[in-house]
């Protein structure tokens, strides 16, 4: 089954960067497998993180149902992804810091 991110993961990764870049706004997107299910949301920011062997996208969304963070992960070609609705946001942040005061 060919992935159906791989044209939307060339054009989003095409320049190389050193950790992070602000994406450009894409004002649509369409979630679901293989684009069964297509949902839109509009973009309100975007953040890419270059890590050693993935590649990181922080996403804030906005749909009908409110703003939600749609973080993605790309890994040889593969690509997971979780959403977040907004009002859960602070508590994973505040995880991560506490993970990151035991690196």
């Amino acid at each position: 089954m060919s992935d159906p991110f791989q044209d939307f993961d060339e054009e989003r990764s095409s320049s190389p960067v050193e950790k992070t870049e602000p994406v450009q706004k894409n004002t649509q997107s369409s979630q679901g497998q293989g684009g069964s299910h297509r949902s839109y949301a509009e973009e309100l920011a975007s953040e890419k993180i270059m890590a050693k062997y993935r590649t990181f996208f922080i996403d804030l969304k906005q749909s009908v149902n409110g703003k939600f963070v749609k973080i993605s992960e790309k890994n040889n070609g593969r690509r997971s992804t979780i959403m977040v609705d907004a009002e859960d946001v602070p508590a994973f942040i505040e995880a991560l810091q506490k993970i990151q005061e035991q690196i």
